[in-house]
């Protein structure tokens, strides 16, 4: 990356309460001056309602229909507001139904267990009127379906079925059905949960444990892959950005495959409370599980650039780590995101004793070394990846990472990274299309450019960032990542709205 301080002005370290599960954090302290390395922000908003055809299986490419059997809620042993359990009309199933009150606002609420991704609900009900009913459907809170017309059925014996497209959250999940006019709702009989995917085809289910063969990172059976995600903000600041929603939205509505855990060592991140952010780690490679995606872990150093320097630091975070997950075949461990102002020969002497750290405790896990310069393979530093070919980290299983802005990093950069592709296993762990600031006007035309050569040589990437930050380079609006919606694009900045859809074509992961 050219050359440039990794920041722009002084960031006062948050105060660092001790803090509840990530997921369910209030925003901490933001930083409050431009970070060079690409600004970091994220903002997220969501949608309220999305269309069937967005939530379809086809609109989702990492996901595979599962054909689960539904799951049947019954009405009457929901919580039911302005309304009765009545048993007077034939047809019903269980112990009778709800005959909502008269009433806008009568509600029903149902408890759904379920795991986290897309799914089908489809409400059985009777309506004796020749007057739609029309009811607002919302999962958690949020409103995933409005003005659901709950049309007449011809009398109140005969049952039909309305059916809606939702995104449920892993574990316990309230849906309710609201009555929005004064008719009240229809009789409702029962809810029947059909989940649509994606757990068959997820990412970290097909390809198991990676490993690097050759210049490619590879899948369990031998065939290289190309990963594509998005890396948080430092989670000093943003971990508001990264909860249940958001995190849901990411793996079925985006499509991704792995998900970058951005840990600033410095900057009010590890050093100032080591078991807070140890913690809050092991929380997000739990929640990247869960939803069949791969969970890069990256020791954010950036200042001091010399990753010596954290080197104590470094043993005992990925200590812990490595023998807590050392049984997932999901983790990737990035050691040193970007040395700066030091010689490759100290990032090597860095590497090949951290390397053996994590290997003391996950033999079989990946493991990826930030390259000089900023991670520009030494360009930025007015050297070149010419240092790494004559003195390679003396390891195996491990991976050289690359970053790139743009709207800044063009010929030199692109023209670096092909040298190096066609001799070094390469990982993009970060770029932006905006400058390397992760501000200012996007450019599409050559960060697709870079995307189509990655693309092509099968070299993974993942996207700086995934939070509502003022700054272009963050996907969501500022503000979203107080809500609980962020699917779709109307929440998206143009950067959003451009990495997500190239996050949603299809994934080559072949397995024989």
């Amino acid at each position: 990356m050219a050359p440039r301080p990794r920041w722009l002005a002084t960031v006062a370290a948050a105060a660092l309460l001790a803090a509840p599960a990530p997921w369910a954090q209030t925003a901490s302290a933001q930083p409050g001056a431009a970070e060079s390395d690409a600004a970091r922000s994220d903002s997220v908003r969501s949608e309220t309602v999305q269309s069937a055809a967005a939530r379809s299986a086809a609109a989702q490419p990492n996901a595979v229909r599962s054909d689960a059997a539904a799951v049947e809620h019954q009405a009457e042993g929901a919580a039911i507001s302005l309304g009765v359990v009545e048993s007077n009309h034939a047809g019903y199933t269980g112990g009778g139904f709800v005959n909502y009150d008269n009433a806008s606002g009568s509600s029903v609420e149902f408890t759904v267990t379920a795991q986290a991704g897309p799914a089908t609900l489809a409400l059985r009900y009777a309506n004796g009127t020749t007057t739609n009913r029309p009811m607002t459907i919302s999962v958690n809170g949020t409103a995933q379906a409005s003005g659901v017309a709950f049309a007449g059925t011809g009398a109140w014996s005969t049952w039909r079925t309305a059916t809606v497209p939702v995104t449920l959250a892993a574990g316990v999940n309230r849906v309710r059905a609201t009555a929005t006019t004064a008719a009240g709702g229809p009789n409702l009989d029962r809810l029947d949960v059909t989940a649509d995917g994606p757990a068959p085809g997820r990412p970290a289910d097909v390809n198991g444990q990676l490993r690097v063969c050759g210049t490619k990172l590879c899948n369990r059976y031998g065939k290289p892959v190309q990963l594509r995600g998005m890396s948080t903000h430092g989670i000093q600041w943003y971990s508001q950005c990264v909860k249940t929603a958001s995190l849901d939205a990411l793996a079925s509505d985006w499509g991704a495959d792995v998900l970058r855990i951005s840990m600033y060592v410095q900057e009010g991140g590890y050093e100032t409370n080591p078991r807070k952010f140890t913690d809050l780690v092991h929380g997000y490679i739990e929640e990247a599980t869960r939803r069949g995606l791969y969970a890069l872990v990256d020791w954010h150093q950036l200042s001091p650039g010399d990753p010596n320097a954290n080197l104590a630091l470094a043993r005992t975070f990925f200590t812990e780590v490595a023998s807590r997950h050392r049984d997932k075949t999901n983790i990737i461990y990035d050691i040193a995101n970007e040395p700066n102002g030091v010689a490759w020969s100290g990032i090597k002497s860095y590497a090949e004793q951290m390397i053996p750290v994590i290997r003391a405790q996950d033999p079989d896990g990946v493991v990826f070394v930030g390259t000089h310069g900023w991670g520009s393979l030494g360009i930025s530093d007015g050297r070149s990846e010419q240092d790494i070919v004559n003195n390679p980290i003396n390891a195996t299983n491990f991976m050289y990472t690359f970053h790139f802005y743009a709207a800044s990093h063009q010929d030199e950069y692109f023209n670096a990274l092909t040298r190096a592709a066609a001799r070094l296993p390469i990982f993009v762990t970060e770029f932006g299309t905006q400058t390397y600031t992760g501000d200012g006007a996007n450019d599409f035309a050559y960060s697709q450019k870079y995307l189509d050569f990655l693309a092509a040589n099968k070299i993974g990437w993942t996207n700086w960032n995934f939070s509502d930050d003022f700054r272009s380079g963050a996907v969501f609006k500022e503000g979203t990542c107080a809500g609980n919606s962020f699917s779709g694009t109307s929440v998206l900045k143009p950067a959003g709205q451009w990495i997500r859809e190239r996050m949603r074509t299809p994934d080559d992961f072949p397995t024989s």
